[in-house]
């Protein structure tokens, strides 16, 4: 398919994007970031882990999104005392027939809400980190895949880590992007007062079905990516494993390791997934950019000698993204 085409193409079929987050937007105010974001690992169909304080609408946004593509959407809150069974399903013996009969868990949906995933024991992330890689479940000896589109939005909460269970790099490493949530501004916080004390939030009409999601996933696969801009992905996560290569000696101590070779995958399906939301066929540098953060933050090591000098991933990335040259 030539280039102008497939814009052409491209333009039509993400005229729903913009009526997505309209819809999403009845009840988020502000956000529009998060929300981007939401609609970014849903076409590139990436999990989101999400971090902020509570009370900042992630759970909101999320049941939003789902109401608005007639989703399944399954709520589970991690505590510490939650089992594998309770997320999977288990054996249940009918005494009926005499035999065991599979109970499916809550994991069956399209959309789950793992609430505070690092309260749970290593033993229930890593069966939900098993569904996320797999995209399948296996209860005794029988093995369910799993409906699509799945997505995980895991949240975290930064503040209070008594009683957590951090998640391991590994794991972390299968979220597409770790998306850091802010608080509204002034003028938004008043609208969000005014939405809440009027009592009755608006209704989320289904704008999209699933089947709709999966057919715009096929079409982003389809988004032309230039070779300039692949080796630039490259330069931007190869400079995370070797900065003196480009001119960044002074990081070399201050990360211990960089990105995984998942970061190059997901940054080129997330610039896909951006150029789609921005109507267009092909990836422009800037598309890389504004995803790079989101991608990389929780993909890169610091040493404890940055940390000692407050320097995080962040400050590292936008180094990099300083000095990595643009096409």
């Amino acid at each position: 398919m030539e280039i102008t085409e497939l814009n052409e193409k491209i333009k039509q079929e993400s005229e729903f994007v913009e009526i997505l987050i309209g819809e999403i937007g009845k009840t988020i105010v502000g956000q529009k970031e998060m929300v981007e974001r939401l609609v970014i690992g849903l076409l590139a169909n990436g999990h989101i882990l999400l971090e902020g304080v509570p009370g900042l609408a992630k759970t909101l946004a999320i049941k939003s999104l789902a109401q608005s593509m007639q989703a399944k959407f399954q709520r589970i809150q991690f505590t510490p005392d939650l089992l594998p069974a309770d997320l999977l399903g288990t054996m249940i013996y009918n005494q009926k027939e005499g035999n065991f009969g599979i109970k499916k868990g809550p994991i069956f949906s399209n959309f789950i809400l793992a609430d505070e995933i690092n309260r749970a024991p290593a033993k229930v992330q890593s069966a939900l980190l098993e569904a996320m890689q797999e995209r399948q479940v296996t209860i005794g000896s029988t093995t369910f895949p799993l409906e699509e589109p799945f997505i995980v939005l895991a949240t975290q909460n930064p503040i209070e880590q008594e009683g957590t269970y951090p998640l391991p790099e590994a794991q972390v490493d299968r979220f597409m992007l770790k998306v850091k949530i802010t608080y509204p501004t002034r003028d938004e916080e008043l609208k969000i007062m005014k939405l809440n004390v009027a009592g009755a939030m608006p209704s989320i009409k289904p704008v999209i079905s699933p089947e709709a999601i999966i057919k715009a996933r096929n079409l982003v696969q389809n988004i032309y990516v230039d070779e300039k801009i692949e080796k630039y992905i490259l330069d931007i996560v190869f400079a995370t494993r070797n900065p003196k290569d480009f001119g960044l000696e002074d990081l070399t101590d201050l990360i211990s390791y960089g990105a995984s070779p998942r970061a190059s995958i997901n940054l080129a399906l997330g610039a896909k997934a951006m150029a789609f939301i921005k109507r267009r066929g092909y990836v422009i540098p800037e598309d890389v950019r504004s995803i790079c953060m989101d991608i990389l933050r929780h993909r890169i090591a610091v040493t404890y000698e940055a940390e000692a000098e407050d320097i995080t991933s962040e400050i590292i990335i936008q180094r990099i993204l300083n000095a990595v040259e643009v096409p």
